[in-house]
């Protein structure tokens, strides 16, 4: 029994340092960061600001005009609208590119996997340049060539919606490709030799053989994108909100939102209740994915 403690307090010696460090970078900004989304600070009240209680989050969730709510349902539309298409372009480019009879299908692979190579912020740049810009983007010359007035792509919200969902897939595509992929390399030909011999259709054999046989390996990547674009920042930012650049459009994610009131209108406070309450939405998701998935696995 002594030795047992003796061994218990060595593990906790031991690992104390990196205890510690794990408070002082991850815990310690949560707790503080909650703390300041008790208080009126900004710019006016950068050291002499008071508690204030929950008005911050009363003034996110309960006044309509405060931008909260429009960029939450914005997200959340965000979030749905890309998982959605990634799993479907996926897939289908997956199918293709597993064609038996296809040829050159390893390079077709090798080029899909070229948006992944390049740095986010290089692609971004390059889209925003390259394809939407008003006066020579790729986008406005083809309209013109058509005899098309030229568009403000990135200025309409609809439009810059759609856009910023373009970059993103350009982005997220090759990992969910990857994925699918080896997932689909990992079933057995013979379930689909046999179920063509019974005279199974194209869509028989997606349905009762490939999907419930991929679910469970993509599972863990379609949860991981689910968090990564949730909490997206980078492609909305630069495409329409970046400082000294932008395009008019009023689209804002829940973090282009945050970012916005912490460093363009300094209300740290009222940024800070922000990033509390999308911390907490990502907990919740996090339980809840994790007991549908303990229970999909009992």
């Amino acid at each position: 029994m002594k030795n047992r403690k003796k061994d218990t307090l060595i593990s906790y010696a031991w690992s104390s340092p990196s205890l510690i460090l794990i408070a002082l970078m991850v815990v310690f900004p949560i707790l503080y960061t909650a703390y300041i989304s008790l208080t009126n600070m900004n710019v006016y009240h950068w050291f002499d600001f008071t508690i204030i209680g929950l008005e911050n989050y009363i003034r996110a969730l309960f006044v309509f005009d405060s931008g909260f709510l429009s960029a939450l349902f914005a997200t959340i539309l965000w979030t749905v609208v890309n998982m959605i298409l990634q799993l479907v372009i996926a897939f289908v480019l997956v199918s293709l590119l597993n064609i038996q009879k296809l040829k050159l299908r390893k390079l077709y692979k090798t080029l899909l996997m070229f948006p992944w190579a390049m740095p986010g912020y290089v692609s971004i740049l390059l889209w925003k340049t390259g394809m939407f810009n008003t006066q020579f983007g790729l986008l406005n010359q083809w309209m013109e060539k058509l005899g098309q007035e030229t568009v403000r792509w990135l200025s309409n919200d609809v439009s810059a919606f759609i856009c910023c969902t373009v970059v993103n897939l350009w982005l997220a595509l090759p990992f969910m490709i990857m994925i699918m992929d080896g997932a689909m390399q990992s079933i057995d030909r013979s379930y689909f030799e046999s179920a063509i011999l019974d005279g199974a259709t194209w869509l028989d054999r997606t349905r009762y053989i490939t999907i419930p046989a991929i679910t469970p390996i993509i599972s863990p990547a379609v949860i991981i994108t689910v968090f990564t674009t949730f909490k997206q920042f980078d492609v909305v930012y630069l495409l329409t909100q970046q400082a000294g650049a932008k395009t008019g459009s009023g689209f804002h994610t829940i973090l282009t939102y945050a970012y916005e009131n912490a460093f363009i209108t300094n209300n740290y406070g009222y940024s800070s209740a922000i990033s509390i309450m999308i911390f907490v939405l990502l907990i919740v998701f996090a339980q809840v994915t994790n007991r549908r998935s303990k229970e999909a696995n009992a």
